[in-house]
Parts: structure tokens; sequence; C-alpha cells
């Protein structure tokens, strides 16, 4: 069973969602795959995961890294699961490169080369944005693409971060809404 609840943030309304394990989703209202994997038949209810998601999510916008993580339930393909976990090492105030996802994740599985593409598309389908930190991904040349909250959201939370660097740029075709 998956329990909802509603995060008020500077950057708008956030869904909130988890089940007994961990969070399941965090989506911006209106973003592009807004409650992909949130269960039908889910209930709004407070749990212990949603307050400790909130308690992180107002130290995150209070400008600081908090030193926790609320906990977390990963729903997706294996793929997308050893994307994810590249995300959630990336620290706060940096950023990386699909592409060095991408030689990552190639390294790891003993290969030549993995697609670039194929990590923007396990990037964009995250559905724990913020926490899993999907915004810290950039194209290598400083494209500002792929951000499934829109590319306002993603500007912002890395300018929250201190991490948006001059030569970042929205592309004229954007792959994010």
């Amino acid at each position: 069973m998956q329990y909802t609840g509603k995060y008020h943030s500077p950057l708008g309304e956030i869904l909130l969602a988890c089940d007994e394990i961990g969070l399941t989703g965090l989506w911006f209202d209106r973003e592009k795959y807004y409650v992909l994997s949130l269960d039908p038949n889910h209930e709004e209810r407070e749990t212990d995961i949603l307050r400790e998601t909130r308690k992180w999510l107002d130290i995150y916008f209070a400008g600081k890294g908090p030193d926790f993580f609320p906990p977390i339930h990963m729903l997706g393909t294996p793929f997308q699961l050893s994307v994810w976990n590249i995300l959630r090492s990336i620290p706060y105030g940096k950023t990386t490169t699909y592409g060095e996802i991408a030689a990552q994740l190639a390294k790891d599985a003993g290969v030549a080369h993995m697609s670039a593409q194929a990590v923007g598309g396990a990037v964009g389908h995250n559905e724990i944005s913020i926490i899993i930190p999907c915004h810290r991904v950039v194209g290598k040349n400083g494209s500002l693409t792929g951000y499934a909250g829109g590319i306002d959201k993603k500007t912002a939370l890395l300018k929250l971060e201190g991490s948006f660097q001059k030569n970042f740029f929205v592309p004229k075709h954007s792959t994010a809404p």
C-alpha cells in the first residue's frame, strides 16, 4: 500500500508517496511523469517516512545539504536502479554529466561503452526527484536538459545548491517540459 502527503516548497507543491519500506515518489505538481508509479489505490495518510522526508526537504530548501536520507524504496528496472544509485552519490553542490554516468556504468559492467542517451532516459524517469538528485546531471557542454520537473526548477535547485555555472544554458530544443 502506498501513502501520500503534500509538501509546500518554495518552487511549488510537491506530492510525496511512500510504502512501508520507504519513499517511492516525490513529484512537482504537473511535472512530465507525474505520479507515474503511484498505486491508484493509495491512501492519503501521515507516516514516519513522510515526516522524515519533509524534515529533509526543510533542511534542503533552507540552502543546506541534509546529513541524512529518509528511507527510500526505488521502483524501476535494474538499469534504472543502477543509474539512480549513481545519482544518489552526486554530492550536494556538485554536478556531473550524462556521459560521465554512462562511463561509470560501463566500467562497473566491464563493457567498453554505455549509451549516454539511455542514461538520460533513466535519469528522466527518476520518481524521487531532489532526494535522488537528477537535477545535478547536465549535458557535457553545459546544456540544462531533461528535467521532468521543468528547466526552471532545475535551474533554481542548482542555484540553491551553489552549483549553477555561467556556462550552463537552456537548449533551443530541450527534452524537458
